[in-house]
């Protein structure tokens, strides 16, 4: 119930000759793919790392360059990483692109009757709908166009477009994932979902303004119920030991105290995709220092809950919890924590709170809106994709989620 994160994969294809431009220079990994107007090299993360154009790209989005090698070093038990140049026919890189292969259970999280039908059909097939992928975009966040420039979006969705489906055929991926990609890109990614592509909707994320003074101006403007449950949750938490909060940039000293705590709430998550790492949490505020704060709470000295977040751009980002669930449901930990790092933010200013997939009841309750994210999916199999695609319609996981639907902007999604 508590859980943050999850989520869905694809793969691609590797090359063999040398890649060379005034900013790139690589050793031979295969032939590059040529389309009109171009071609697309892939390089490792290796020969990547002190490039211009790598720098470049991504330096708009919450996690930036930064973020990416940093997943490329730390979360690597199941995730192949590799990286997409995207040329232009005057040599000019127009598009470092982020890629990932895995291995996914593509009914990950799926409730219900249609559960039941792909469990009666695993009793025979163990390995029915459990594909091989190539993935585009962050094996743990949002997916992003990797531009060089804003104004390329078009030129280098056509180019992905084009050169996607060889990388994945020549890597023996059965799937091509363009992972969580926010509805803005729908514009921009129009060619996927017209042609070969479907288009679906991944679990939303969530996002509530912060236009208040404080946390009591803010609570007195949720509904009655609400108002009054978080009250008496809050009245029941203070009854306890006294809890205390830290707030810290580096993460280090407390890793062995800290992640305890989130792996017991990833091992309660009905929707796993990425295990992050203590090497992930210890670099993480050094590598991102300005962007990175750990939330922990303490009970007579003790950790007992903590909360990963990433601040940008005027909002606050929540991207992972750890909860100790031997204390959790008596404290109302949930609530409470949301209650400090909402507390936090406006003290500092900022405008908007930002909360991962699921866990959806409360965040509708607090006033939260959906923030729909995008699956566009196509099977490399020339006549299987057809049938895939109508496949993918049932079991896109948000039709399965009663609560979304009560969302104001669920038509969205």
């Amino acid at each position: 119930m508590l859980e943050k994160k999850s989520y869905f994969a694809t793969e691609y294809y590797i090359l063999s000759t040398a890649f060379s431009s005034r900013h790139l220079k690589r050793q031979p990994l295969g032939d590059a793919v040529r389309f009109p107007g171009g071609r697309a090299t892939i390089v490792t993360l290796a020969e990547l790392r002190d490039s211009a154009p790598w720098r470049q790209v991504f330096q708009d989005q919450l996690k930036d360059h930064r973020f990416y090698q940093l997943l490329s070093t730390t979360l690597t038990a199941g995730f192949e990483y590799f990286f997409l140049i995207l040329e232009d026919a005057e040599a000019q890189v127009r598009a470092v692109q982020p890629l990932f292969f895995v291995h996914q259970n593509l009914t990950e999280g799926l409730t219900g009757p249609a559960r039941e039908t792909i469990d009666r059909i695993r009793r025979k097939f163990p390995g029915f709908l459990k594909l091989k992928m190539l993935m585009v975009g962050c094996s743990a966040g949002q997916g992003h166009l990797g531009l060089c420039r804003p104004e390329d979006a078009e030129w280098v969705a056509e180019a992905l477009h084009f050169c996607l489906k060889a990388f994945a055929r020549q890597s023996r991926a059965s799937l091509i994932v363009l992972k969580d990609f926010p509805a803005n890109y729908r514009n921009s990614l129009r060619s996927f979902s017209s042609n070969g592509y479907a288009r679906i909707a991944s679990m939303p994320a969530t996002r509530l303004s912060l236009d208040h003074g404080d946390f009591e101006q803010y609570l007195s403007s949720l509904g009655k119920a609400t108002r009054k449950g978080l009250r008496r949750k809050f009245r029941k938490t203070a009854q306890h030991p006294p809890i205390t909060l830290e707030v810290l940039a580096d993460a280090t000293p407390v890793v062995h105290e800290i992640y305890p705590l989130y792996l017991q709430v990833y091992s309660r998550s009905k929707l796993r995709f990425e295990k992050l790492t203590p090497e992930f949490f210890c670099r993480l505020g050094r590598e991102l220092p300005e962007r990175t704060r750990f939330f922990v709470w303490r009970q007579e000295g003790k950790a007992i809950a903590f909360s990963l977040c990433l601040i940008h751009d005027g909002t606050i980002y929540d991207e992972y919890l750890g909860l100790d669930y031997s204390v959790a449901y008596d404290l109302h930990l949930y609530f409470y924590t949301l209650r400090d790092i909402l507390s936090w933010a406006m003290n500092e200013g900022l405008r908007a709170y930002c909360s991962t997939p699921l866990n959806y009841d409360p965040k509708l309750h607090l006033g939260c809106e959906l923030v729909p994210l995008d699956l566009y999916v196509m099977h490399t199999g020339t006549l299987i994709n057809p049938i895939f695609r109508r496949a993918l319609r049932f079991l896109q996981p948000t039709k399965h989620d009663p609560v979304l639907k009560q969302f104001a902007n669920a038509h969205e999604l």
